[in-house]
């Protein structure tokens, strides 16, 4: 049984949110060994092994900092380690976190530069293009976008918005939240030429919350020299200088830390090409459950489906807290709420982390069954689709 479960129920509780999502028993165990000395010999060889393969997961060969905190945490860290106050920065309303991240870039005395969507698109590299090519004063300082969109199940496309900015010979900052895209799509810091990257450990990364990631470029790294908005747990200088020995500027996370160590093996062992492929498979057999449902896909560009969340609508009446309060209750199973202006109108099914083929098809089922249960109109036969989809895909493999 879960931990504070409310009632006994016998099995596996199946956590489908989109973050947190579920640790794997290897990266449990290791969580569970002894705290060690933060300033002893052991402790810097483990920090100097993270600070030295971590990188890879984001496709870089600079830096990347760990904080302890959510990756709320690594917003700030990003925001104020590059700007200074009164600075314009572009972003997208594209869902509920990317308008988090504008009320926290307010509060710090930003000005956003803000542009609108219908939740159902990732961000507009065309309205990108528009806004910079007007700012011929360069008072925009940084673009800020999110990679993937977890209220919504849509992606920007990170490589079009860099193109733009390119087009436009603009020198603002690019800055993305890939929380839950990190380690379950392909994301390349270097290749797309990403200034500062904000991730979290509770998503793909497969540890609970605790650590917030920032990787920087060099660029960055020039901008936080004449930054002024002020700064001291997130201090990204101060934490640099410590990190080359493998050590942190105060006391860090050590459980998570060793949690963080495990898992970046296991996703380098798996390899993230085939970390990426497995993702995919779980957003497509989603996608041709509920295109048999009858359930339309929040996401409306196929170039922007999210291989980490589905996000479904409900049909119009229907009620998605009710769904998923029914199948919380007769099958113990959580999805995601939708948030925000979908809020009662989608839920979510996160596919992302420690899963496998078999995990997926349970997740479905239980979708299914609860639509049953709850009287919402659908078809069914939307797990036989997916079943036929993940069947010929082991087929197509083998």
């Amino acid at each position: 049984m879960a931990y504070y479960q409310s009632r006994p129920v016998a099995g596996r509780h199946f956590l489908q949110i989109p973050g947190p999502s579920n640790v794997p028993d290897r990266v449990l165990r290791a969580i569970g060994n002894a705290s060690m000395d933060h300033r002893g010999e052991d402790f810097g060889k483990l920090g100097t092994e993270i600070l030295t393969s971590l990188p890879k997961i984001f496709k870089t060969v600079g830096p990347v900092l760990i904080f302890p905190s959510s990756g709320t945490g690594a917003w700030e860290a990003a925001l104020a380690n590059t700007l200074s106050p009164g600075d314009a920065v572009l972003m997208a309303r594209t869902g509920q976190f990317a308008m988090l991240w504008e009320d926290m870039a307010r509060r710090l005395g930003l000005q956003p530069v803000m542009m609108d969507t219908d939740w159902r698109h990732g961000a507009d590299p065309n309205a990108i293009a528009a806004e910079l090519e007007k700012d011929k004063a360069h008072k925009i300082k940084a673009v800020c976008v999110v990679h993937c969109e977890t209220s919504t199940g849509c992606i920007t496309r990170i490589q079009d918005v860099r193109a733009v900015m390119d087009a436009a010979k603009h020198p603002a900052l690019l800055v993305v939240d890939a929380i839950s895209s990190l380690a379950a799509m392909d994301y390349r810091h270097d290749n797309w030429r990403v200034d500062v990257t904000v991730s979290g450990s509770q998503k793909a990364m497969m540890l609970p919350p605790g650590l917030s990631f920032n990787a920087v470029s060099e660029k960055a790294l020039a901008a936080s020299k004449t930054a002024r908005l002020p700064r001291a747990y997130f201090d990204w200088q101060a934490m640099l200088e410590i990190n080359r020995t493998g050590y942190f500027p105060y006391t860090p996370a050590i459980g998570l830390l060793y949690g963080l160590n495990e898992a970046i093996k296991m996703l380098l062992e798996e390899g993230l090409d085939n970390v990426f492929a497995r993702h995919d498979r779980f957003g497509e057999a989603c996608r041709r459950a509920a295109s048999v449902w009858g359930l339309e896909n929040n996401c409306l560009d196929p170039r922007e489906f999210s291989a980490s969340v589905t996000t479904l609508r409900t049909p119009d009446g229907h009620s998605a807290n009710n769904l998923r309060a029914v199948i919380a209750e007769k099958f113990n199973m959580s999805l995601g709420t939708g948030l925000g202006v979908i809020n009662d109108k989608a839920f979510r099914i996160g596919h992302l982390g420690d899963l496998n083929d078999l995990t997926l098809v349970g997740t479905l089922g239980g979708v299914e069954m609860g639509m049953a249960v709850a009287g919402m109109p659908h078809k069914a036969g939307g797990v036989q689709a997916a079943l036929e989809y993940l069947a010929g895909n082991a087929r197509a493999a083998a």
